[in-house]
């Protein structure tokens, strides 16, 4: 998200013309919010078509717009499946993408090399390839909630704790994709990012959700950092640059959140840059990077998010090491629960 459109909608952005710009975009919402009220309304009475595939489907996705981690969740659920000697493909929209794949999908062929990951707009047809070409037998759709054409056995809408409802509004005054009450369609909820709050607010986040979408399993979890790696799949330990100068920067939905999460792992940010969420990085940009690293201090490093380095490939901008810090999902409160969700989908496909 832009700094800009995010100051302006969360309020931070004061005075007459921000203030303007705030009625313009509350008047914008409206028609947004009647299309995805109308939309919902359509699927839940059958009047829009939708396509069964041949195989359980898990969809993951959010009521936000920006960064819920939803790719280390696909990861987790995906892994998940794998481990069970479940054939497992993972199908996406490719936001972000302007030629080939888009970051998510270079992130989990990285980490998840023997998982397919078909990208495209039509992801009934993707659910066809990849039963009929691939003999895949679990399907895991990535950012989904929204794209109800495609039906699923199970939506896992992920919640993220530090901006939990997008300001409390519809796009573009907000961030919500759709009216909060739209998560009573959920199978599962996650919170992300809990260990970003304090314990109160995360209580009465789920106490909201529990509202929102009864008797449906709430687990907690948290973004763990798991290491550093390079573009040249090189691994550090999680403190190796703690006693080092580090200048960080990343394209992502949520840059809060992975500056906060450097602070947390004893990094020592002296410089910090924002590029816009799924931004190709252009040659220019790299020669900006570089000059900027240039001015570091010489022992300094940069840090970015895995989903930069796959997309800048490179292990030095700028005569400074460029290291990538490793994201996992891990579920802390109600694991069983989650599991038991997922473990129910492929039920009927063993017993079968």
């Amino acid at each position: 998200m832009e700094e800009y459109f995010l100051s302006l909608v969360s309020g931070r952005r004061r005075g007459v013309w921000p203030t303007l710009q705030r009625c313009g975009l509350s008047l914008a919402s409206v028609p947004y919010g009647c299309g995805a009220r109308l939309r919902n309304w359509l699927f839940d009475r059958g009047w829009k078509k939708r396509f069964r595939a041949a195989v359980p489907v898990v969809s993951v996705g959010n009521l936000t717009l920006g960064g819920t981690g939803k790719t280390p969740c696909v990861e987790y659920i995906a892994r998940l499946y794998r481990d069970r000697d479940q054939r497992v493909a993972v199908l996406s929209r490719g936001y972000g993408a302007r030629a080939g794949r888009n970051d998510e999908a270079l992130v989990l062929e990285e980490n998840l090399p023997d998982v397919p990951h078909l990208q495209g707009a039509d992801r009934t047809a993707l659910a066809r390839t990849a039963v009929e070409e691939l003999d895949s037998e679990i399907l895991v759709l990535d950012d989904g909630f929204q794209h109800r054409r495609l039906e699923r056995d199970l939506d896992v809408v992920l919640i993220d704790a530090s901006n939990p409802w997008g300001f409390g509004r519809l796009f573009p005054r907000g961030l919500l994709r759709e009216p909060v009450s739209g998560l009573k369609r959920a199978g599962a909820v996650l919170l992300t990012r809990c260990d970003l709050v304090e314990p109160e607010v995360l209580q009465q986040i789920r106490q909201r959700v529990e509202r929102m979408a009864p008797g449906k399993p709430i687990a907690n979890t948290t973004h763990r950092p798991a290491g550093w790696i390079n573009a040249q799949g090189q691994s550090r330990r999680l403190d190796a640059f703690t006693q080092v100068p580090v200048a960080g920067f990343c394209g992502i939905g949520n840059a809060e959140a992975f500056r906060q999460t450097l602070t947390k792992v004893g990094v020592r940010l002296i410089e910090w840059r924002v590029f816009p969420d799924h931004h190709e990085y252009t040659r220019a940009d790299i020669e900006s990077l570089r000059s900027w690293a240039r001015a570091l201090p010489t022992q300094a490093v940069l840090a970015a998010t895995q989903k930069d380095l796959v997309k800048i490939r490179l292990e030095r901008l700028g005569e400074r090491e460029l290291w990538a810090l490793k994201i996992e999902l891990q579920v802390y409160e109600g694991e069983e629960a989650f599991h038991e969700m997922l473990s129910n989908v492929i039920q009927p496909r063993r017993g079968g």
